[in-house]
């Protein structure tokens, strides 16, 4: 449905966004990760229109989004971090104007106007003038113009940003909802957002995507974390004629005995190779106390990309 080709945009000498590549099928919920300046904000204003890119070409639906700017971005709804709400106007005067921007006749105008209000559970304050509102009232009006007709894609930069959790777990309800008949993608800091909504991540780093993998594929590690009353040099002995395993990292003292991260060779093999040094312990008289594998968390993935431990080829 979406379909990113070498987007690359330059401010000045700075490239911000460089030779980013990917696609989006219908129905995903994928969330764009990144540090300060790493380039989310500005692939987003590509992606609605609002920039032109250097290089590159953004596809909705197979139509080029440069030659068919107008007709696409009625198609589409995005929710800015900072989206300028006018405070004078009342709610619903505000959606009406959004309406009109995205060129709906009166007679959808209108249902969807009530859609979205029911939708962002916003009728309380339908005829309350904008400035009186409370942070979090004004994050999910700005959602309601997001889903005003329907987009075929839907951008949002922190759309939880001032909810409480019960607002937070609706609106996350509401995304999932969306994403039945559409696109979305879902910009945040807050990573147990993308851990609660998303099946797919892209991190930038850079300016560049480092990471573009489902969710279930990343959390697996190649790391394994053991409880035994073998010290350091002991297991580094039992471990030592087994191929997978690197070289034992250091321990750290447990209530009883000692506890080591083993990284192995490549995290496909990490069955066996519990299995294997398991059997190795046992037969060196060490009482094994835990052999878990260790798994990563989106933080710690994110953290590690940011900070240059995985590496832009090979991340993909």
């Amino acid at each position: 449905m979406l379909e990113v080709d070498q987007l690359t945009r330059n401010y000045g000498t700075f490239v911000a966004v460089d030779h980013v590549s990917f696609s989006i099928q219908k129905g995903e919920i994928v969330g764009l990760l990144g540090h300060n300046g790493a380039g989310k904000t500005t692939i987003m204003k590509m992606l609605s229109g609002f920039l032109e890119p250097d290089q590159g070409s953004v596809m909705i639906d197979g139509v080029d989004l440069q030659n068919e700017t107008k007709p696409l971005q009625q198609r589409l709804g995005y929710l800015p971090e900072n989206l300028p709400l006018y405070p004078e106007m009342t709610v619903v005067d505000y959606l009406d104007y959004a309406a009109d921007l995205k060129g709906l006749s009166p007679e959808v105008k209108a249902v969807e106007i009530r859609r979205a209000v029911q939708a962002t559970e916003i009728a309380s304050k339908a005829m309350a003038p904008i400035a009186t509102l409370s942070r979090g009232f004004k994050q999910r009006v700005g959602v309601a113009q997001a889903i005003l007709g329907k987009p075929n894609l839907l951008i949002l930069d922190e759309p939880t940003n001032g909810l409480d959790p019960t607002q937070t777990e609706h609106m996350r309800q509401l995304i999932r909802d969306v994403a039945q008949e559409a696109t979305v993608i879902l910009s945040t800091h807050i990573m147990q957002e993308v851990d609660a909504i998303c099946n797919r991540v892209l991190i930038l780093n850079n300016g560049q995507l480092a990471i573009d993998a489902k969710l279930s594929e990343l959390k697996p590690s190649n790391q394994l974390l053991i409880k035994t009353d073998l010290s350091a040099d002991r297991l580094q002995q039992c471990c030592a004629d087994i191929q997978s395993v690197q070289p034992v990292q250091a321990a750290y003292t447990q209530a009883q005995g000692y506890g080591y991260r083993i990284e192995l060779s490549r995290a496909d093999i990490m069955d066996i190779s519990c299995a294997t040094i398991a059997e190795a312990i046992v037969a060196a008289g060490g009482a094994l106390y835990q052999l878990t594998p260790e798994h990563r968390d989106l933080e710690t993935l994110f953290r590690e990309v940011t900070q240059g431990k995985v590496e832009v080829e090979d991340a993909a």
